[in-house]
């Protein structure tokens, strides 16, 4: 399982810099007039199955939850009542999140018609603009920015870390959570999340 943190991308890239023992990176701890390291490409990890997805039994009531939408409007899941949610938490940051993004925008796609919703709820705490930059600059379409710059959300749900996927049923409970990066467009996940929800 592939989660990623704050603390892990900072010190993660820290380590990697020293443990290369390049000339680059000990001129980097000179502080060079301008920047000459680049890190490494870090290879894409592997999408999960949907055979990870762990269910909540008996379903469960979720906590009152504020998302904001791109004009920092506040919304609650209960708007979405009678619908079902795919609820991700994650960040442009995270190497996971980035993987898994493009099926989430294709999962979105292929439920549009059976009234369940994918809310991809950004934890970046530079906002939408960030949100709007990334999906621009990876061609995402079809989702729209949701926001938890402050992760009160993520920390209400108790979510260990990014990125963490809830789906949630129409009555709002949550039936089931998938933490790590997966392969949301496998037929699998199609599947299993409109047998969950209804």
């Amino acid at each position: 399982m592939s989660v990623t943190t704050r603390r892990a991308m900072l010190a993660g890239g820290a380590a990697a810099a020293v443990a290369g023992g390049t000339v680059a990176a000990a001129t980097m701890l000179r502080k060079p007039p301008e920047p000459i390291f680049t890190p490494v490409a870090e290879a894409e990890p592997a999408l999960e199955p949907f055979s990870r997805f762990a269910p909540t039994d008996p379903p469960a009531a979720l906590p009152e939850l504020k998302l904001f939408d791109a004009a920092g409007g506040a919304h609650t899941l209960a708007e979405f009542a009678g619908k079902g949610v795919v609820l991700n938490l994650w960040a442009t940051w995270c190497v996971p999140c980035v993987a898994e993004m493009p099926s989430l925008a294709a999962l979105a796609t292929k439920l549009a018609t059976a009234g369940i919703v994918v809310l991809p709820l950004s934890n970046d705490r530079g906002g939408a603009p960030v949100v709007q930059k990334f999906y621009a600059a990876h061609a995402v379409a079809g989702l729209d920015v949701w926001l938890d710059p402050k992760g009160v959300a993520a920390n209400a749900l108790h979510a260990r870390g990014l990125p963490t996927t809830l789906v949630v049923d129409r009555q709002g409970r949550e039936r089931g959570r998938l933490e790590g990066g997966a392969d949301w467009a496998s037929p699998e996940a199609v599947e299993g999340i409109l047998r969950i929800v209804g």
